[in-house]
């Protein structure tokens, strides 16, 4: 199941319904957006939340119960009923059906029903490759050296898919010590990392919102922590939860991690679909982007969403050929972006984005065009502006760029 599903449950019994809550908070392909204990007011906590999934306990009152599947199949059809009892008499699966359950499970609930339940009513709502699905589109943005441009990158690529209206875009400030996203947006939010991750069993997706910091282009901002000591109160754990509660509300998020690779850095790539490494084509940069890709090599699927996004190009006569770097690293440039050094500096020290201050500008066109490709929007310009040739024998390729490892290849050989 790619989807994350909202979900709200109903069951009057407090020992039943905290169980089914513990089940529910320890999985990352549903949010649970609201509990109820009284059948009469499920109706109305649908209406406010407007959930995917509702899940109602029969055992009760399974009359009451019943009622109220009928009832929520004509005032809330977009909302999947999903019916829980101990008891697996069939009269009382039939009368559920019937009234509209879309799955019933009995209880004790083992967690391979639940996710396949769970999943059929995923597929049922969103569809499984007709293009009609919900997925949530997840991009980290790093840089292989420090002053690549990857926060231009990150912000101005979220406000560009904010400007779409069927998308809700999210930007997450990872670099936690000197995060600055808030000031490339002119932006003086009331709300943190850390507010989100204290209060987050007491969030819901309107909540959420509330709590990030809207700029004009649509973009939501949720900036690093305020104190440099608040720091270390942001775990990977913690960012897991929040990044599931962003994953249930946007159809974007947009993480722009620190320079550091640590361990939230981590976290947020295991999360994202993409992950995106900025360089510049200068020596220094290749070189950490080499010895990157020798340590991501060693966490499991992280190379496969690599991208590399080459910045600045153009910038001088002294840069490494396009060429000669795709030779070195081993792997296609997935996309270029331009120098402009005057359009940036203005947008930066104005805190607007390259899409209200200079929207023909090319800089602006190439990050429409990343914004595009990442969406798997046709026609979306080429990933490859330069004539660069496919390097024969390129997996040991990029070793000569690290000290030592060509000599060492050839003694072993």
């Amino acid at each position: 199941m790619s989807n994350v599903l909202r979900l709200a449950l109903v069951d009057p019994q407090d020992d039943s319904r905290e169980t089914l809550k513990k089940m529910l908070l320890g999985m990352d392909v549903v949010w649970l957006e609201a509990e109820c204990s009284r059948y009469e007011f499920f109706p109305d906590v649908v209406s406010q939340s407007s959930p995917d999934v509702g899940v109602v306990s029969l055992d009760t009152d399974p009359e009451k119960a019943i009622a109220l599947l009928e009832r929520m199949r004509n005032e809330a059809p977009s909302c999947a009923m999903l019916a829980v009892s101990s008891s697996g008499d069939g009269q009382l699966i039939l009368r559920s059906m019937r009234a509209g359950a879309k799955e019933f499970l009995t209880v004790p609930i083992s967690l391979e029903d639940l996710m396949e339940a769970l999943s059929r009513i995923s597929d049922g709502k969103y569809g499984t490759s007709n293009g009609s699905s919900r997925n949530t589109k997840i991009i980290a943005v790093a840089g292989a050296s420090g002053g690549v441009g990857c926060t231009s990158v990150a912000v101005n690529l979220g406000c560009v898919l904010a400007a779409n209206p069927e998308y809700t875009v999210a930007l997450v400030d990872l670099d936690l010590a000197i995060g600055d996203a808030d000031v490339f947006l002119d932006t003086i939010p009331d709300y943190s990392l850390l507010d989100v991750t204290e209060n987050i069993s007491r969030l819901d997706f309107q909540l959420l919102k509330r709590s990030l910091t809207k700029h004009s282009s649509g973009l939501y901002l949720l900036p690093r922590p305020v104190q440099l000591q608040d720091v270390k109160l942001i775990t990977p754990d913690s960012l897991r939860r929040v990044f599931g509660l962003l994953k249930a509300t946007f159809s974007h998020i947009v993480i722009d991690v620190s320079k550091g690779f640590t361990e939230t850095d981590l976290a947020a790539f295991e999360f994202a679909n993409e992950v995106l490494v900025v360089v510049q084509l200068d020596l220094p940069c290749l070189r950490n982007l080499v010895r990157l890709q020798m340590s991501f090599d060693e966490i499991e699927g992280l190379r496969d969403k690599l991208k590399i996004v080459v910045n600045r190009v153009g910038l001088e006569s002294g840069q490494i050929k396009l060429k000669k770097a795709k030779e070195t690293i081993g792997r296609d440039i997935f996309f270029q972006i331009p120098n402009d050094y005057r359009t940036m500096i203005e947008v930066r020290n104005n805190g607007v984005p390259l899409l209200e201050q200079a929207p023909k500008a090319p800089i602006s066109l190439a990050m429409q065009g990343l914004a595009k490709l990442l969406s798997g929007a046709e026609n979306a310009g080429s990933s490859e502006q330069a004539d660069v040739d496919s390097p024969a024998a390129a997996t040991n390729s990029w070793l000569n760029f690290w000290p030592n490892k060509n000599s060492n290849a050839k003694s072993r050989g």
